[in-house]
């Protein structure tokens, strides 16, 4: 009988390994074990996890990989496959519409800071030197284009056609005095730009990955009040309240990480609230 009972037993546990899943990145349920793998752009947000992982973490009991990247698509491709936990890269308007062209179902999971964006040149040092015909860089991400495009507006380089809002294109441009040439680029690609454009409006990340200090080098930078780019952690849909990415969304809106960011970044990354 109990040779039974154990043969039994090991044909159960069998079973149950047969029909469950490995452990995967994304498999952060709350355990002491569990390692949270987390895409991020090199600066700022590989930095600030990066000392989440050195100086919160520990006390919190939770163990973070850092993974960096370059691009801002991989990092959404990796958490969706599960190669990932979470990342940490991305504000909501890119999130929404990469979740529309691309079918993915991720989710913000915590609000974590803003990188205004601004406008850089190495040929003029004030917006109004801008000259007529100039050919100014942008992001050619949708919603990044449309941010850049806004920023122009509000300073009063261009007129949008109303109600263009965050998916504004070079078509939705109604007045364009200086008859300005705009040349899409990737985003990583615009510091580099700045050789052979007159100007060029630079994501807060890539500014500061290319030593440019946003708070006092951009021509014009982004407004903070209402502004709805916010960066923060995101995860697949449904993992939101995983115990692990509730402890670093805590971490990571955390005081001593706010004091991080405001002596670090001089302003040119901003806290959430």
């Amino acid at each position: 009988m109990k040779i039974r009972r154990i043969a039994g037993a090991v044909a159960l546990s069998l079973l149950l390994a047969a029909c469950g899943t490995s452990p995967s990145a994304t498999s952060t349920a709350g355990s002491a074990d569990t390692v949270l793998k987390v895409g991020a752009s090199p600066v700022p947000h590989a930095e600030i996890l990066n000392f989440v992982k050195e100086n919160l973490a520990p006390a919190a009991g939770l163990k973070l990989e850092v993974v960096e990247f370059t691009d801002y698509v991989q990092p959404n491709v990796q958490l969706d496959e599960g190669q990932l936990s979470a990342n940490f890269f991305q504000h909501r308007p890119y999130l929404d519409d990469f979740n529309s062209s691309k079918g993915t179902k991720l989710t913000f999971a915590a609000p974590v800071h803003l990188e205004p964006l601004g406008l850089y040149s190495k040929k003029i040092t004030a917006l109004s030197a801008l000259a007529s015909g100039a050919t100014v860089a942008v992001p050619n991400d949708a919603t990044n284009l449309g941010r850049a495009l806004k920023l122009l507006a509000d300073n009063g380089v261009v007129t949008l056609k109303d109600g263009a809002g965050t998916a504004a294109t070079e078509r939705d441009v109604v007045q364009n005095p200086k008859n300005l040439r705009f040349k899409p680029l990737e985003a990583a690609q615009l510091p580099r730009s700045l050789e052979d454009v007159d100007a060029a409006v630079i994501n807060g990340n890539y500014a500061i990955e290319a030593g440019l200090k946003p708070a006092s080098q951009a021509l014009v930078l982004e407004k903070t009040d209402g502004n709805p780019y916010v960066n923060g952690l995101v995860v697949q849909a449904g993992h939101e309240q995983d115990a692990n990415i509730v402890t670093l969304g805590k971490l990571l809106q955390d005081q001593k990480v706010k004091d991080f960011i405001a002596q670090k970044y001089e302003g040119s990354v901003i806290s959430a609230e």
